[in-house]
């Protein structure tokens, strides 16, 4: 009765971690796959001829789909007290978790690079903007002003930024979407009182750390319940173990 009321306590307790350990991996594959696919993300705009992110949110997506994966591997082992399954999933869990701390030191290292290159990217954008010469840059203009407009910001640092571009009418026009105007022309001439002066980079620098921080609490999340379920399912395993020889 002993033995029987010990198995269930470790399936209670091996199941409600996999159980949890299976929602953060289907968060990791989630957040991945939408930065992966969201085609009209700002940051995917400007990412065309830079491969970094794709790759990076592949590896995302690919975490997460492994270790949903291994949620159900685990799920049988511990169901049906597979030992070899056990095993099998211990292993797996061990190599896992070598695996995210890699990709979290891979996030943290590369966010310095990441961010310089959208940095530069927004200023192309800047300077590009309302060419005429340029039809196919449209929708990275679109999704500025979409910005701007959202996060009530102008330019990079200020609005001064626009000085640089040279596709205005006049030097003092700046973009719709940094003013109060509805009008939807590209260029408008409004008072300093209606632009918006504060620059978007603080506001997209806060919105990159937020996700980045996002990320890495989910890997330390995973890395949690990973450890906590090695440790579980080798105990399960040595009670399995000694359960079989003392009913021989």
């Amino acid at each position: 009765m002993l033995r029987k009321s010990e198995t269930l306590i470790f399936k209670y307790f091996l199941n409600l971690i996999n159980g949890a350990f299976l929602v953060l991996g289907l968060l990791l594959m989630g957040f991945g796959a939408w930065l992966l696919l969201d085609r009209n993300s700002f940051f995917t705009v400007l990412d065309e001829n830079n491969h970094l992110e794709v790759y990076i949110f592949r590896i995302l997506m690919g975490t997460g789909s492994a270790t949903v994966l291994l949620c159900l591997l685990g799920y049988l082992g511990i169901h049906n007290e597979i030992r070899w399954l056990l095993i099998l999933y211990a292993v797996l869990l061990t190599w896992a978790f070598g695996v995210q701390v890699v990709l979290s030191a891979l996030i943290f290292t590369k966010k310095d690079e990441v961010r310089q290159m959208w940095h530069d990217e927004i200023d192309s954008v800047i300077i590009k903007y309302g060419s005429k010469d340029l039809p196919e840059d449209i929708p990275k203009w679109t999704i500025l002003n979409a910005l701007q407009k959202t996060l009530q910001c102008c330019g990079q640092k200020n609005y001064t930024d626009w000085i640089k571009n040279k596709n205005k009418e006049n030097s003092e026009q700046v973009p719709c979407s940094c003013t109060n105007s509805t009008l939807r022309n590209w260029f408008c001439d409004e008072p300093l009182n209606a632009t918006y002066l504060e620059g978007c980079e603080n506001k997209i620098n806060t919105w990159y750390h937020a996700n980045v921080l996002t990320l890495i609490g989910i890997n330390f999340g995973l890395l949690a319940s990973e450890v906590l379920q090695v440790s579980l399912t080798i105990s399960f395993f040595r009670h399995i173990k000694n359960r079989i020889y003392a009913e021989k």
